[in-house]
């Protein structure tokens, strides 16, 4: 069931309940008003003492004297049976909704658990805020599977309509990372409107894996110094990055809609694609240079970069660049190009076993 769907079938179902409940609030009033009238009529009583009566026989409170007429203490019965009947009516449906709400909430959140336990090379975004949602929206574009940790019920809510599996907790408890399934996760984005928080989500996640790729906020350039320190691989200073992109649009606005519109997921990149590609030992393109493999004429694909083992860039591989162990191969090209590229470069086991 999509979440339109889900959200019809609760509003319905809220709908129904409302009307029992006013089904059963009328029913009452009537017997109220008919209880009223009846002893009223029946043993010449005033309006505040026979509505006083129908009340109490009707909520099975019970007076301290019988009725002094047979016809009075038979209406009085069929008075009382018709209030236990209301009232056995609303308890089912406070029940009801009690027990399915409880039921619901408890199936819906074991299908959660499940979903987040069987992911597998996802990335863990800390924070739902501003940026935490921005980094969803990408992953949902580019079809990037990922947990949402945050400690605010609006957050969670936010994450939840927006059909993203999420864990209500702190990224800065070891427990929660495990819940959001840091052992099997590719990265983590530390996106709190926090520098103390990122810092510690940072060191929480990498004192666990090691070899988690670690993506954190930080809000200036001494707090982005400390994440680094705590074991982040790349600190964002949205503040700076926002200014830098400004500056951009006025000075070169071309080459800012360039890069704008490849380096965001959308239709506006369905004819072109980057991507990177790490150069493993057991893929054949490792020691054999862009010449050698000719790639641009096998694949369609371009490089236009090449990050070295070391952490340098080349930005301008030539021809006669090889391609070592642990380099990262920057290319780009139509989706059907770049699958090419990555069968190229793809291991010899997977190759076979494919």
């Amino acid at each position: 069931m999509d979440e339109a769907s889900r959200r019809r079938t609760i509003a319905t179902v809220r709908d129904l309940d409302l009307r029992r409940v006013v089904r059963a609030s009328l029913a009452f009033a009537g017997i109220l008003v008919v209880g009223t009238v009846g002893f009223r009529l029946l043993l010449d009583e005033g309006w505040v003492g026979a509505f006083y009566r129908a009340v109490v026989s009707t909520t099975l409170t019970g007076l301290h004297s019988a009725p002094p007429t047979d016809a009075a203490k038979i209406f009085t019965v069929v008075l009382l049976f018709a209030g236990v009947a209301v009232f056995l009516y609303l308890a089912g449906v406070i029940v009801d909704v009690i027990t399915r709400g409880i039921f619901s909430e408890a199936v819906q959140e074991r299908r959660r658990k499940r979903t987040i336990e069987e992911l597998h090379d996802h990335v863990i975004i800390c924070g739902y805020g501003r940026v935490g949602r921005r980094v969803a929206a990408e992953f949902r574009a580019t079809g990037t599977p990922y947990v949402v940790v945050d400690v605010t019920s609006e957050s969670v809510e936010l994450a939840r309509d927006d059909g993203s599996p999420v864990v209500l907790g702190d990224g800065t408890e070891d427990s929660d990372l495990r819940r959001a399934g840091i052992e099997q996760a590719r990265g983590l984005v530390a996106s709190v409107d926090s520098d103390e928080k990122n810092l510690y989500i940072t060191l929480s996640a990498r004192a666990q894996r090691p070899d988690l790729m670690i993506v954190a906020r930080a809000s200036n350039e001494a707090a982005a110094r400390k994440i680094r320190l705590a074991g982040a691989d790349r600190v964002i200073e949205p503040y700076s990055t926002a200014g830098l992109h400004m500056a951009n649009f006025v000075i070169k606005p071309q080459v800012a809609d360039f890069l704008d519109i490849v380096s965001t997921a959308g239709e506006a990149m369905a004819d072109l694609r980057f991507e990177e590609i790490v150069v493993r030992r057991d893929c054949s393109p490792c020691g054999q240079s862009i010449g050698d493999l000719r790639i641009q004429e096998t694949t369609g694909a371009l490089v236009i970069a090449l990050r070295k083992a070391d952490g340098t860039f080349d930005s301008t591989p030539g021809l006669d660049a090889v391609f070592e162990e642990g380099d990262v191969m920057i290319g780009v090209g139509t989706s059907d190009e770049i699958e090419r590229l990555e069968e190229l470069f793809a291991p010899h086991e997977a190759t076979v076993g494919g």
